[in-house]
């Protein structure tokens, strides 16, 4: 440390989840004198939380699986998720790079076989990697490559010279980067103050994701000038218990294995098979906050265990799984009213039999795809579910080389952005694993415009 309070780096990466550590890992290997700056006791974020689910195209595991996908369905997609809303050049840039991921996801020997389709996929396409074993490869990487990791520091401020950003204060002195800084800092998941700002519909969500997801990168970046995208879309994610804890993932999916959706009266209220998102703000306004995961028992065997949004088998553990030999008897269990249980699903049937038209228009299990099936095979099973406010995808305006944006367009020189403080890439809604592909991509592309800067 200098007289003056200073550390001297060439770059320096502001939060530790899976942006920050891969930026650090590049800009280390890369040869420049980097400093990871993260304010909780240890680095991983929201993607230590995460269920692992990245989602990519044209991969090993597909070919294995025979599936075809290609880089224009997985862009057709993303598009179509986001309702037209998402910056079409960042989701070109997602596609053309994500081989960085791939390529990274090989080096840590993360890879499992799970594939699925998910919200927002018309193919199967969500992988499922082992993220602790990715994010330990990373940060031995950054290590090795003589990156100073600094875990309890919270960033304050960005240093501006006049012309360009050049470091980071901190409570503990000022951290020079003369060559750029990478705002990797997570969303703002738990802030309710910026949750009231920008989407007060919203803000009732049940607070999860990195316990130091307050909104910090963005409210540094404002300070220079930096602009916003995607923040009036942030809507919470539906499929997590009202008793789950940091320390277990516990969202479950099984709707998009073949259950119904119904609200505290006992009556469907959505398209089951739309996206998460959409589904979590569709929640919110139901009675109460919820909504139960009502299906059978050949849906029930359909649990894939240890697989995050199919494992049942672990709901059923926790004792957040109730169950019983009839409809009439879940409805009872459940306190919804005499016979509204039974009605709901005998119309469902009816539209699964092809008797009548499905009045929220779902055609299949998730965005389209899959068979639908009755529920008809006891026993009968419920999980009664909220919206968590899981991930914010609105955050800063980047070009596609991460360079944050001003109001009006103007880069802010200096100041690169990637991961989940970033918008831009989602829309009005979220394709299942683009949050942790979008953070590995850009992670690394962050760090290498910097380094070539």
């Amino acid at each position: 440390m200098s007289p003056s309070g200073e550390h001297e780096f060439d770059a320096v990466v502001v939060g530790g989840g899976l942006a920050g550590i891969a930026a650090t890992q590049r800009l280390a290997e890369r040869g420049l004198r980097v400093a990871l700056v993260e304010k909780r006791d240890r680095l991983g974020g929201s993607s230590a939380m995460s269920g692992g689910w990245f989602a990519l195209a044209d991969t090993a595991v597909q070919h294995r699986a025979g599936v075809a996908d290609s880089g224009e369905v997985f862009f057709a997609d993303m598009v179509d998720t986001g309702g037209g809303f998402a910056d079409e050049a960042l989701l070109r840039a997602l596609v053309a790079h994500q081989s960085s991921a791939i390529a990274a996801i090989e080096r840590a020997a993360a890879w499992t076989d799970e594939l699925k389709v998910s919200a927002g996929m018309t193919v199967a396409r969500a992988h499922l990697v082992r993220i602790g074993a990715l994010l330990a490869h990373l940060q031995a990487g950054a290590v090795d490559g003589g990156a100073a990791i600094i875990c309890g520091c919270a960033a304050e401020e960005l240093v501006w010279d006049g012309s360009r950003v050049v470091g980071v204060r901190t409570a503990a002195g000022v951290l020079g980067a003369p060559s750029g800084v990478a705002l990797t800092s997570g969303g703002f998941s738990r802030s309710r103050e910026l949750l009231d700002l920008f989407v007060p519909d919203q803000a009732s969500a049940m607070p999860y994701g990195g316990v130091g997801n307050t909104g910090d990168g963005i409210r540094m970046a404002w300070m220079l000038g930096a602009g916003l995208a995607d923040i009036g879309h942030v809507t919470g994610t539906y499929g997590q218990h009202a008793e789950a804890t940091d320390d277990e993932h516990e969202l479950l999916t099984a709707n998009y294995l073949g259950a119904i959706l119904v609200n505290a009266h006992g009556d469907r209220f959505a398209d089951e098979s739309e996206s998460y998102k959409v589904l979590g703000a569709a929640v919110l306004a139901q009675p109460g906050g919820a909504g139960f995961q009502v299906f059978d028992s050949v849906v029930r065997a359909r649990s894939r265990p240890g697989v995050p949004l199919s494992d049942m088998d672990r709901i059923e553990e926790l004792g957040h799984l109730v169950s019983a030999p009839t409809i009439e008897a879940l409805g009872r269990e459940l306190g919804f009213s005499r016979g509204a249980l039974e009605r709901t699903v005998a119309q469902y049937n009816d539209v699964v039999a092809g008797r009548c038209d499905d009045p929220f228009g779902r055609t299949g299990l998730v965005n389209g795809v899959g068979a639908l099936v009755p529920v008809e095979t006891g026993p009968f099973y419920a999980y009664a579910a909220v919206t968590a406010m899981t991930s914010t995808y609105g955050g800063l305006g980047v070009a596609p080389d991460t360079v944050v944006r001003r109001v009006d367009g103007s880069p802010i020189a200096g100041l690169h952005a990637a991961g989940e403080v970033v918008g831009g890439f989602h829309g009005a809604s979220y394709m299942t694993g683009t949050a942790l592909t979008k953070a590995l991509v850009f992670g690394y592309r962050a760090a290498d415009a910097i380094a070539d800067s």
